[in-house]
């Protein structure tokens, strides 16, 4: 398990620990290295749902990314939050939660390189150092050596690296998103389709064989879904979003005066935004599907909006571009690909506010499944060097990051207590 992983760790970094500082000031730079050695076997019939691609090429040196501080609000303690939301998820009753704010050093998402850099940490959450698609961030790091965590065990599912900086006043949780074909597929495919799908991943009437959870009420005019059903469904240990709040707590067990930040593809975006609102860690998620409506099924005590926004301000980025049909919530319907392949992608609204790149207009690109892969976003997206220009002509190295308003999920849908009122 990763927990075992991680525990055996502690004795190699405990010095390192010990000695680190909690720094007063937040630095605008930080240099990341890959350290503690892990030298595991990859299985060649890996293939994330970023499909093959080919091995990266050799780039240039990488400088040093960017940070700057961050306004975060956490809960005062972890556990009344936990208790907090499995009280209002089993029983439908409140309590309220203490929030604390803090500044803390955050990465620049106003910076091409530091988006760049991210990015490629994330695509790394798919494979060991030494696979031929593992990106190379510095000529510093070691290939041979990594953090890993999830790899020991391939029923596991939940996998990825943790990343460092040389002097551990930063960390770096790259969570891995979904594998076509790999033993951690059938589990991939399940955190889909529940965290995902408007309704137990029932796309129409012919996919009542491969639904996830039964929640569907059925009526001859309306499709309808049962919210306590939902909710119970996503409660199920096979969640990776409950093994993810494990993994978090040991990452700050051991690192308790680092920064840490949670990045992710896909769903390991969606996963790392929703573990990042939880414990108001900084989360940046590239072309990961709408986690809003599963922020809401989890039951996620978040802070209380503060200002003129109406959205909770948790320390969420969202990046994608216009031509990848699965963060627009696009890729639905049993004629589209995601549904033929078995995904009811169905969610488009986010958490945090969102990067969105146009490159139906720029690259005169089409919506196309094959653009979601993450090897398009790094080398044709964000290493470009162009500019990007918004609604009124002015040009950004990187989009203007901007919370969706007025986004609504699954809007042909009815939500409520059906299965209960059909019980009485």
């Amino acid at each position: 398990m990763y927990s075992d992983l991680l525990h055996i760790t502690t004795l190699l970094h405990i010095l390192q620990v010990v000695i680190a500082s909690d720094a007063t000031v937040v630095p605008n730079r930080v240099n990341f290295d890959l350290h503690n050695q892990f030298v595991l076997p990859v299985a060649e019939d890996q293939l994330p749902l970023t499909a093959a691609y080919p091995t990266p090429p050799s780039e240039p040196p990488a400088i040093s990314l960017k940070t700057r501080p961050i306004t975060v609000y956490r809960p005062k303690s972890l556990d009344p939050h936990e208790h907090a939301r499995l009280r209002s998820l089993l029983h439908a009753e409140t309590e309220p939660i203490e929030w604390e704010q803090k500044v803390v050093s955050g990465p620049d998402i106003e910076d091409r390189h530091t988006l760049s850099q991210l990015a490629r940490m994330t695509a790394n959450a798919y494979q060991l150092p030494g696979h031929k698609n593992w990106y190379d961030l510095d000529p510093s790091w070691d290939v041979n050596t990594s953090f890993p965590f999830g790899w020991d065990n391939d029923e596991d599912g939940f996998r990825g690296h943790v990343f460092t900086s040389r002097d551990r006043s930063t960390v770096v949780l790259s969570i891995k998103g979904t594998t076509l074909q790999g033993p951690t597929s059938k589990k991939d495919k399940l955190n889909d389709n529940l965290l995902f799908s408007c309704c137990c991943a029932r796309v129409d009437f012919s996919w009542t064989f491969s639904t996830v959870c039964d929640c569907y009420s059925w009526s001859a005019l309306h499709q309808r879904c049962d919210d306590t059903c939902l909710s119970k469904a996503l409660i199920q240990d096979s969640l990776f979003y409950s093994t993810g709040v494990k993994l978090v707590k040991d990452v700050i067990f051991l690192y308790p005066f680092a920064d840490i930040w949670l990045v992710g593809h896909s769903l390991g975006g969606s996963l790392a935004s929703l573990l990042g609102s939880t414990f108001g860690l900084p989360a940046v998620a590239f072309e990961a599907p709408g986690e809003r409506m599963a922020a809401n099924r989890l039951h996620l005590p978040l802070p209380p909006p503060i200002g003129g926004s109406s959205r909770p301000p948790v320390p969420i980025t969202h990046v994608y571009h216009n031509a990848d049909p699965i963060p627009q919530g696009a890729c639905t319907g049993i004629a589209s690909p995601c549904a033929q392949g078995g995904y009811a992608l169905e969610t488009r609204c986010h958490l945090g506010k969102s990067i969105v790149y146009d490159t139906v207009q720029k690259l005169g690109w089409h919506v196309d499944l094959r653009k979601h892969v993450i090897k398009e976003v790094i080398l044709e997206v964000l290493d470009l060097q162009d500019g990007w220009p918004d609604e009124d002509g002015n040009e950004w190295d990187v989009p203007v990051a901007r919370e969706e308003e007025d986004c609504v999920d699954c809007f042909k849908w009815e939500f409520g207590d059906y299965k209960k009122d059909k019980d009485g």
